[in-house]
């Protein structure tokens, strides 16, 4: 490994916290990589050296074999409860943060290899990642950024030229991956479980400084630290929620501290409506059914508070109730974004007390008759302009009557808003994406690149993901949900 003349920003603010909060690790090199996909826009975005978009350069960049004048890489430790359970030590077993820079808005950003080898947290893992996964990841960090969801981002993907074991032999690949943060609720459960308060305290202020700078100047920072990760963590959840978002594992390691979406692994979207959705292999009891999401949310929020506890009034008993009450009204911020989003999603730009009953009655009625979500709502967009196009809705419902009963509710509440039917329709397909990344599709690509060495379909995807609020001729076949032999019942890991 050589340092070469490429040169990014760095600033890297979490290498200067203790020793004890990483390990210095660099990226272990590959045989022979090849670059899969440099996300250009992202690449501007970031402020980067240009030369390092070079092919040539940016090959060996992301794939790890060399780094960028400045770069300090670290892997990151942090505890997790997953699945419920709770483990003292995980930390980055397979990434490693080769740094941090300030784009070109002045934003914090950290660059991180996925998949780049072997770290003191690996537990036995090799520290590799397999094609398939990097490109899962690509894919849906890139569609979440484009339906406006908060979110880590994509920047490279790099083939590694050397196979990986699972179950089976796989090609192996490196995903380098941008963040506001790494910093997860295991990440502060990690010092909190060691007794380490200090730890707890020198990572919460530089959450603060990083991510909450308003709650500085607060009587209580730590308290107001939690209530604004709360604030972040309710209107991200029901945004997954409007687009049905499952995301297969919300271990509390797989939390970012930041509100962004994070560690995309067996994650998909819902075709047809059902809050008891899984499709994750390990999630065998449906802990993290779609339904279930805003919960667990404010489950592992609540084990986050209980870290900073100590930070605050001395973990009185005053502390404690003030701590419970803001994890115990979390679902009310829930309620709050969700219901103003499912408004937007049915095109009411008023607010009635009946609404809530309006959009669970279309809710219950999409269960019953396994309609699909996505498809449901972008009809709904023709539907609010002109009623003759109910039909298409209509076709998704097996109890066609129990459609008609809502619509007629609809229609009526309708007439009672302000906006002209044009308005309405333009602002709905601003918030009901016409498409997805439904998850056949995403199989389809990934299996082409891993089984065939064919990038087309990935290639393919990400174009029609990119605007995902508009009707395009490309879209056909992308939109659609799946055939029956075209269904995708299971997602997995990847580790």
């Amino acid at each position: 490994m050589t340092q070469q003349a490429i040169r990014f920003a760095f600033d890297n603010s979490y290498r200067r916290l203790p020793d004890h909060f990483h390990a210095r690790i660099r990226p272990t090199p590959v045989t022979t990589p090849s670059l899969i996909k440099l996300n250009a826009a992202l690449f501007e975005e970031l402020g980067l050296d240009p030369a390092a978009a070079d092919p040539d350069v940016a090959t060996p960049l992301f794939a790890g074999n060399l780094l960028p004048n400045g770069g300090d890489p670290i892997a990151m430790a942090y505890a997790g409860h997953q699945f419920g359970n709770f483990v003292p030590q995980l930390g980055d077993g397979r990434a490693i943060l080769l740094g941090e820079v300030l784009d070109r808005a002045g934003k914090r950003r950290d660059i991180q290899l996925k998949g780049s080898g072997q770290t003191p947290f690996s537990r036995n893992g090799d520290g590799r990642a397999a094609l398939g996964p990097v490109l899962r990841e690509y894919i849906l960090a890139e569609a979440m950024h484009a339906l406006g969801i908060p979110t880590t981002r994509a920047l490279a993907a790099v083939t590694t030229g050397e196979p990986v074991y699972r179950e089976t032999i796989l090609p192996g690949a490196i995903l380098t991956r941008v963040a506001s943060s790494h910093i997860r609720v295991g990440t502060f459960q990690y010092f909190a479980s060691r007794g380490d308060t200090e730890a707890v305290r020198h990572l919460a202020d530089h959450v603060i400084a990083r991510h909450y700078p308003e709650v500085a100047g607060s009587a209580s920072p730590y308290l107001a630290l939690i209530e604004a990760v709360l604030e972040r963590q309710a209107a991200l959840i029901a945004a997954w929620m409007h687009v049905g978002f499952i995301h297969g594992v919300m271990n509390t390691d797989n939390m970012a501290i930041s509100g962004e979406t994070i560690d995309y692994g067996p994650c998909a979207f819902m075709d047809a409506y059902d809050p008891a959705t899984v499709f994750s292999s390990i999630d065998r009891g449906g802990r993290y059914a779609y339904g279930n999401q805003p919960g667990i949310a404010q489950w592992n929020l609540a084990r986050f508070a209980e870290t900073l506890l100590p930070l605050i009034d001395g973990a009185s008993d005053a502390a404690i109730q003030q701590a419970t009450d803001l994890i115990r009204g979390f679902f009310g911020r829930y309620e709050e974004h969700w219901t103003a989003g499912m408004r937007r999603k049915l095109g009411l730009a008023t607010i009635e007390p009946e609404d809530i009953d309006l959009i669970y009655g279309l809710l219950d009625a999409m269960k019953a008759s396994h309609a699909d979500f996505t498809l449901t709502f972008r009809r709904l967009c023709d539907a609010a302009v002109d009623p003759k196009a109910d039909g298409g809705v209509r076709d998704l419902f097996v109890d066609r009557q129990a459609f008609d009963a809502w619509a007629a509710q609809w229609r009526a509440r309708l007439e009672r808003d302000p906006q002209t039917p044009a308005e309405r329709a333009e602002h709905m397909r601003r918030t009901n994406p016409a498409v997805i990344p439904r998850n056949h599709r995403v199989e389809q690509a990934l299996s082409a690149a891993v089984e065939q060495n064919d990038f087309e379909p990935f290639e393919a995807i990400l174009g029609v993901l990119e605007r995902p609020y508009e009707d395009r001729p490309e879209l056909s076949g992308y939109t659609e949900p799946p055939q029956e032999d075209e269904r995708v019942l299971r997602t997995f890991c990847g580790t």
